[in-house]
Protein backbone atom coordinates (compact mmCIF):
# COMPACT_ATOMS: atom_id res chain seq x y z
CA UNK A 1 0.00 0.00 0.00
CA UNK A 2 1.54 3.47 -1.19
CA UNK A 3 2.74 5.76 1.69
CA UNK A 4 1.25 9.50 2.57
CA UNK A 5 3.13 11.86 4.08
CA UNK A 6 1.95 13.45 7.20
CA UNK A 7 3.61 17.28 7.92
CA UNK A 8 2.97 18.36 11.20
CA UNK A 9 3.30 22.07 11.78
CA UNK A 10 3.61 23.39 15.35
CA UNK A 11 2.44 26.85 15.49
CA UNK A 12 1.68 29.26 18.47
CA UNK A 13 -2.13 28.62 19.62
CA UNK A 14 -2.90 32.26 18.99
CA UNK A 15 -1.98 32.00 15.63
CA UNK A 16 -3.33 28.69 15.02
CA UNK A 17 -6.77 29.94 12.77
CA UNK A 18 -4.64 31.85 10.31
CA UNK A 19 -2.20 28.90 9.97
CA UNK A 20 -5.15 26.39 9.38
CA UNK A 21 -6.11 29.13 6.55
CA UNK A 22 -2.57 28.17 5.15
CA UNK A 23 -2.75 24.98 5.25
CA UNK A 24 -5.92 23.97 4.14
CA UNK A 25 -4.57 25.57 0.84
CA UNK A 26 -2.12 23.00 0.52
CA UNK A 27 -3.60 19.63 2.36
CA UNK A 28 -5.85 17.99 -0.12
CA UNK A 29 -5.50 14.88 1.81
CA UNK A 30 -6.96 16.48 4.58
CA UNK A 31 -5.46 18.59 7.75
CA UNK A 32 -6.58 18.12 11.64
CA UNK A 33 -5.70 20.31 14.37
CA UNK A 34 -4.54 20.03 17.80
CA UNK A 35 -5.30 22.44 19.62
CA UNK A 36 -5.61 22.21 23.68
CA UNK A 37 -5.33 26.40 24.58
CA UNK A 38 -9.11 26.08 26.03
CA UNK A 39 -9.19 22.57 26.94
CA UNK A 40 -10.66 22.81 30.61
CA UNK A 41 -13.07 25.59 29.33
CA UNK A 42 -14.51 23.32 26.62
CA UNK A 43 -15.42 20.75 28.98
CA UNK A 44 -16.58 22.66 31.69
CA UNK A 45 -19.87 22.03 31.24
CA UNK A 46 -20.08 17.97 29.96
CA UNK A 47 -17.80 17.02 32.29
CA UNK A 48 -15.34 17.40 35.02
CA UNK A 49 -12.28 18.85 34.75
CA UNK A 50 -10.88 16.28 36.89
CA UNK A 51 -11.98 13.20 34.60
CA UNK A 52 -9.97 14.55 31.47
CA UNK A 53 -7.40 11.49 30.16
CA UNK A 54 -3.80 13.04 31.59
CA UNK A 55 -2.75 13.13 28.24
CA UNK A 56 -4.26 15.58 27.38
CA UNK A 57 -4.09 17.34 30.35
CA UNK A 58 -0.26 17.11 30.08
CA UNK A 59 -0.70 18.62 26.20
CA UNK A 60 1.04 21.96 25.94
CA UNK A 61 -1.46 24.80 25.87
CA UNK A 62 0.43 27.71 24.02
CA UNK A 63 1.08 25.65 20.97
CA UNK A 64 -1.00 23.70 18.57
CA UNK A 65 -0.65 21.15 15.87
CA UNK A 66 -1.76 20.94 12.64
CA UNK A 67 -1.64 17.73 10.58
CA UNK A 68 -1.18 17.72 6.84
CA UNK A 69 -1.89 14.81 4.71
CA UNK A 70 0.26 14.92 1.78
CA UNK A 71 0.38 12.00 -1.59
CA UNK A 72 4.14 11.21 -3.12
CA UNK A 73 2.34 12.02 -6.64
CA UNK A 74 1.68 15.81 -5.55
CA UNK A 75 5.16 16.17 -4.84
CA UNK A 76 5.72 16.68 -1.02
CA UNK A 77 8.75 18.72 -1.26
CA UNK A 78 6.75 21.43 -3.65
CA UNK A 79 3.92 21.39 -0.41
CA UNK A 80 6.60 21.82 2.17
CA UNK A 81 7.97 24.95 0.18
CA UNK A 82 4.60 26.43 -0.34
CA UNK A 83 4.03 25.83 3.64
CA UNK A 84 7.18 27.97 4.30
CA UNK A 85 6.81 30.44 2.26
CA UNK A 86 3.33 31.20 2.95
CA UNK A 87 3.26 31.46 6.38
CA UNK A 88 6.60 33.49 6.34
CA UNK A 89 4.31 35.54 4.54
CA UNK A 90 2.00 35.70 7.15
CA UNK A 91 4.60 35.95 9.94
CA UNK A 92 3.26 32.95 11.73
CA UNK A 93 6.33 31.41 13.33
CA UNK A 94 6.32 27.45 13.00
CA UNK A 95 8.52 23.67 12.94
CA UNK A 96 7.47 21.55 10.62
CA UNK A 97 8.52 17.97 11.01
CA UNK A 98 7.22 15.09 8.37
CA UNK A 99 6.30 11.52 8.47
CA UNK A 100 4.73 8.62 6.36
CA UNK A 101 1.24 7.00 6.75
CA UNK A 102 -0.90 4.64 5.04
CA UNK A 103 -2.70 5.84 2.06
CA UNK A 104 -6.03 4.53 3.09
CA UNK A 105 -7.96 5.06 -0.30
CA UNK A 106 -7.50 9.05 0.32
CA UNK A 107 -5.90 9.18 -3.10
CA UNK A 108 -8.90 9.93 -5.13
CA UNK A 109 -12.04 10.22 -2.47
CA UNK A 110 -11.97 13.93 -2.28
CA UNK A 111 -12.58 13.85 -5.96
CA UNK A 112 -16.06 12.42 -4.89
CA UNK A 113 -16.93 15.82 -3.21
CA UNK A 114 -16.16 18.50 -5.74
CA UNK A 115 -18.87 18.48 -7.67
CA UNK A 116 -19.49 21.21 -10.77
CA UNK A 117 -22.18 24.35 -9.68
CA UNK A 118 -23.01 27.98 -10.44
CA UNK A 119 -21.54 30.75 -9.82
CA UNK A 120 -24.19 34.02 -10.04
CA UNK A 121 -25.91 34.49 -13.23
CA UNK A 122 -23.07 33.78 -15.71
CA UNK A 123 -20.78 31.63 -14.55
CA UNK A 124 -20.04 27.41 -13.64
CA UNK A 125 -17.67 25.68 -11.75
CA UNK A 126 -17.30 22.19 -13.29
CA UNK A 127 -14.28 19.79 -12.21
CA UNK A 128 -12.33 17.96 -15.12
CA UNK A 129 -13.20 14.72 -14.29
CA UNK A 130 -17.28 15.78 -13.64
CA UNK A 131 -19.86 15.99 -17.02
CA UNK A 132 -21.72 19.43 -16.85
CA UNK A 133 -25.19 19.02 -16.20
CA UNK A 134 -28.02 21.70 -17.25
CA UNK A 135 -27.47 24.24 -14.85
CA UNK A 136 -24.25 24.73 -17.41
CA UNK A 137 -26.92 26.25 -19.81
CA UNK A 138 -26.31 29.76 -21.17
CA UNK A 139 -23.17 30.23 -18.80
CA UNK A 140 -19.51 30.19 -19.04
CA UNK A 141 -17.39 27.09 -17.96
CA UNK A 142 -14.56 27.26 -15.70
CA UNK A 143 -13.00 23.70 -16.13
CA UNK A 144 -10.47 22.76 -13.32
CA UNK A 145 -8.44 20.26 -11.83
CA UNK A 146 -6.55 21.73 -8.76
CA UNK A 147 -4.18 19.13 -8.01
CA UNK A 148 -2.10 20.38 -5.33
CA UNK A 149 -3.08 24.61 -5.71
CA UNK A 150 -5.10 26.15 -3.39
CA UNK A 151 -8.60 27.02 -5.17
CA UNK A 152 -11.59 24.70 -6.13
CA UNK A 153 -14.16 27.18 -5.95
CA UNK A 154 -15.97 25.36 -3.25
CA UNK A 155 -14.38 26.49 -0.56
CA UNK A 156 -15.87 29.63 1.17
CA UNK A 157 -13.21 31.88 0.60
CA UNK A 158 -13.12 31.06 -3.39
CA UNK A 159 -16.70 31.19 -3.55
CA UNK A 160 -16.98 34.55 -2.12
CA UNK A 161 -14.35 36.28 -4.10
CA UNK A 162 -16.21 34.49 -7.39
CA UNK A 163 -19.35 35.99 -6.42
CA UNK A 164 -18.11 38.96 -6.06
CA UNK A 165 -16.10 38.88 -9.37
CA UNK A 166 -18.76 37.81 -11.52
CA UNK A 167 -21.00 40.72 -12.26
CA UNK A 168 -17.40 43.52 -12.50
CA UNK A 169 -16.10 41.91 -15.58
CA UNK A 170 -16.93 42.87 -18.69
CA UNK A 171 -14.71 43.16 -22.16
CA UNK A 172 -12.99 46.16 -20.56
CA UNK A 173 -11.50 44.36 -17.63
CA UNK A 174 -7.72 43.99 -17.06
CA UNK A 175 -7.03 41.68 -14.51
CA UNK A 176 -4.14 41.22 -11.54
CA UNK A 177 -4.82 38.24 -9.69
CA UNK A 178 -2.06 37.49 -6.38
CA UNK A 179 -1.50 33.99 -5.31
CA UNK A 180 -3.53 32.88 -8.07
CA UNK A 181 -3.50 29.01 -7.05
CA UNK A 182 -4.97 26.80 -9.03
CA UNK A 183 -5.90 29.95 -11.12
CA UNK A 184 -9.82 29.91 -10.72
CA UNK A 185 -10.51 33.70 -10.66
CA UNK A 186 -7.86 34.42 -13.40
CA UNK A 187 -9.63 32.09 -15.84
CA UNK A 188 -12.80 33.22 -15.08
CA UNK A 189 -12.16 36.53 -15.65
CA UNK A 190 -11.01 35.21 -19.06
CA UNK A 191 -13.92 33.11 -19.56
CA UNK A 192 -16.25 35.87 -19.00
CA UNK A 193 -14.89 38.15 -21.70
CA UNK A 194 -12.12 39.39 -19.84
CA UNK A 195 -9.60 41.75 -22.19
CA UNK A 196 -6.55 40.63 -20.80
CA UNK A 197 -5.71 38.91 -17.02
CA UNK A 198 -2.11 38.66 -15.16
CA UNK A 199 -2.08 35.83 -13.08
CA UNK A 200 1.26 35.63 -9.59
CA UNK A 201 2.09 33.02 -7.03
CA UNK A 202 5.10 32.14 -5.13
CA UNK A 203 4.28 28.68 -5.58
CA UNK A 204 6.29 27.21 -8.99
CA UNK A 205 3.30 23.84 -8.72
CA UNK A 206 0.64 26.10 -8.58
CA UNK A 207 1.98 28.36 -11.60
CA UNK A 208 2.18 25.26 -13.54
CA UNK A 209 -1.12 23.74 -12.32
CA UNK A 210 -3.19 27.14 -13.10
CA UNK A 211 -1.49 27.22 -16.72
CA UNK A 212 -2.88 23.79 -17.51
CA UNK A 213 -6.57 24.45 -16.33
CA UNK A 214 -5.85 27.91 -18.34
CA UNK A 215 -5.84 25.45 -20.91
CA UNK A 216 -8.29 22.85 -20.17
CA UNK A 217 -11.02 26.14 -19.91
CA UNK A 218 -9.69 27.42 -23.69
CA UNK A 219 -8.27 30.53 -21.90
CA UNK A 220 -4.60 29.94 -21.55
CA UNK A 221 -3.83 32.96 -24.43
CA UNK A 222 -5.71 35.51 -22.53
CA UNK A 223 -3.69 34.84 -19.25
CA UNK A 224 -0.08 35.77 -18.20
CA UNK A 225 1.37 33.23 -15.41
CA UNK A 226 4.30 34.25 -13.47
CA UNK A 227 5.82 32.86 -10.53
CA UNK A 228 7.01 35.39 -7.71
CA UNK A 229 6.35 37.43 -4.90
CA UNK A 230 3.37 39.29 -4.33
CA UNK A 231 3.06 41.81 -7.46
CA UNK A 232 6.67 41.83 -7.95
CA UNK A 233 5.49 40.97 -12.06
CA UNK A 234 2.56 43.28 -12.51
CA UNK A 235 2.80 45.96 -15.47
CA UNK A 236 -0.60 47.87 -14.44
CA UNK A 237 -2.65 49.99 -13.88
CA UNK A 238 -5.44 47.30 -14.00
CA UNK A 239 -9.05 47.44 -13.49
CA UNK A 240 -9.47 44.85 -11.14
CA UNK A 241 -6.91 43.08 -8.89
CA UNK A 242 -7.56 40.21 -6.67
CA UNK A 243 -5.99 38.36 -3.57
CA UNK A 244 -7.30 35.01 -1.87
CA UNK A 245 -4.79 34.88 0.46
CA UNK A 246 -4.72 35.29 4.10
CA UNK A 247 -5.13 38.61 6.22
CA UNK A 248 -1.37 39.19 6.99
CA UNK A 249 -0.44 39.15 3.03
CA UNK A 250 -3.24 41.12 2.09
CA UNK A 251 -2.19 43.95 4.59
CA UNK A 252 1.67 43.49 3.05
CA UNK A 253 -0.14 43.72 -0.03
CA UNK A 254 -2.40 46.83 0.19
CA UNK A 255 0.12 49.93 -0.23
CA UNK A 256 0.83 48.88 -3.37
CA UNK A 257 -2.67 48.35 -4.35
CA UNK A 258 -3.53 52.21 -5.46
CA UNK A 259 -0.49 52.01 -7.80
CA UNK A 260 -1.61 49.05 -9.59
CA UNK A 261 -5.14 49.55 -9.69
CA UNK A 262 -6.70 51.80 -12.51
CA UNK A 263 -8.88 55.14 -10.75
CA UNK A 264 -12.21 53.23 -10.48
CA UNK A 265 -10.78 50.00 -9.92
CA UNK A 266 -11.89 47.26 -8.13
CA UNK A 267 -10.18 45.58 -4.82
CA UNK A 268 -11.49 42.54 -4.26
CA UNK A 269 -10.00 40.45 -0.84
CA UNK A 270 -10.49 37.23 0.46
CA UNK A 271 -9.23 34.18 2.68
CA UNK A 272 -9.89 36.71 6.09
CA UNK A 273 -10.72 34.59 9.16
CA UNK A 274 -13.84 36.61 10.81
CA UNK A 275 -11.50 37.56 13.71
CA UNK A 276 -9.24 39.44 11.25
CA UNK A 277 -11.89 41.56 9.37
CA UNK A 278 -11.92 44.78 11.52
CA UNK A 279 -7.98 44.72 10.59
CA UNK A 280 -7.71 44.37 6.80
CA UNK A 281 -10.88 46.71 6.60
CA UNK A 282 -9.10 48.98 8.73
CA UNK A 283 -6.32 48.65 6.38
CA UNK A 284 -8.14 49.04 3.16
CA UNK A 285 -9.16 52.50 4.86
CA UNK A 286 -5.46 53.00 5.19
CA UNK A 287 -4.86 52.45 1.81
CA UNK A 288 -6.55 55.28 0.61
CA UNK A 289 -9.34 52.64 -0.81
CA UNK A 290 -13.47 53.13 -0.19
CA UNK A 291 -15.07 49.77 1.42
CA UNK A 292 -17.86 49.04 -1.19
CA UNK A 293 -18.83 45.28 -0.17
CA UNK A 294 -18.07 43.07 2.46
CA UNK A 295 -19.32 38.97 2.18
CA UNK A 296 -19.71 36.88 5.14
CA UNK A 297 -19.40 32.72 4.91
CA UNK A 298 -18.58 30.34 7.61
CA UNK A 299 -16.38 32.31 9.25
CA UNK A 300 -14.45 33.43 6.72
CA UNK A 301 -15.07 37.38 4.66
CA UNK A 302 -14.22 39.05 1.15
CA UNK A 303 -14.01 42.66 0.89
CA UNK A 304 -14.53 44.76 -2.81
CA UNK A 305 -13.18 48.16 -2.30
CA UNK A 306 -12.49 50.76 -4.78
CA UNK A 307 -9.55 53.07 -5.71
Amino acid sequence: MAQWYELQLSVPAAQVEAAEAVASMAARGGIYTEDYSDLEAGVRAIARVDLIDEALLAAPRERAVIHLYVSPEDDPEQTVLFLEERLAAAGIAHTLTRGTVEEEDWANNWKQYYKPFPIGRRLYIRPQWEAADERAAGRRVVTLDPGMAFGTGTHETTRLCLTLLEPLVTDATELLDVGCGSGILAIAAAVLGARRADAVDIDPLAVKIARENAALSGVEGKIRFSCGDLAEHAAGPYTLLTANIVADVILRLLPDVPRLLAPGGDFLASGVIDSREADVADGIRRAGLTLVETLRDGGWVAFRARR
